[in-house]
């Protein structure tokens, strides 16, 4: 019962941080590309990659600790589906390249963080 809290209040947390992500890049940003989710994502990747870093031997056993930040925040955080969605929005508005940088920037980047943090010469 404590693992589905934990991945219950992690995953509530998260996508209350994504909501929030969004209304502060929409109230500052003005533009079509799909900002909030890249940065809910670049950052959710970030935050996978630290918390591994920070704490291996949590991350490794099937902790209540994992389920509440990995599984929960970071579920509820990142956004596939959304990213999916803004992606074929752009592709059908005409910006096929915008909708192809997309696709490129988010993959590189987030895949670069977790590469970086994870490379034998940072974990432990």
């Amino acid at each position: 019962m404590m693992n589905i809290l934990a991945v219950f209040i992690g995953g509530g947390l998260g996508s209350l941080a994504r909501y929030g992500i969004s209304t502060v890049v929409a109230a500052a940003i003005n533009s079509s590309l799909p900002v909030a989710t890249f940065i809910s994502n670049l950052s959710s990747c970030l935050i996978f990659g630290v918390t591994f870093y920070l704490f291996p031997e949590k991350m490794l056993e099937n902790s209540t600790f994992k389920l509440l930040l990995i599984t929960g925040f970071c579920g509820g955080f990142s956004t596939f589906s959304t990213f999916s969605y803004e992606t074929l929005e752009l592709f059908r508005s005409g910006n096929v390249f915008y909708g192809i940088a997309n696709i490129v920037v988010s993959i590189v980047c987030c895949s670069a963080i977790l590469y970086f943090l994870f490379s034998e010469k940072i974990v432990r």
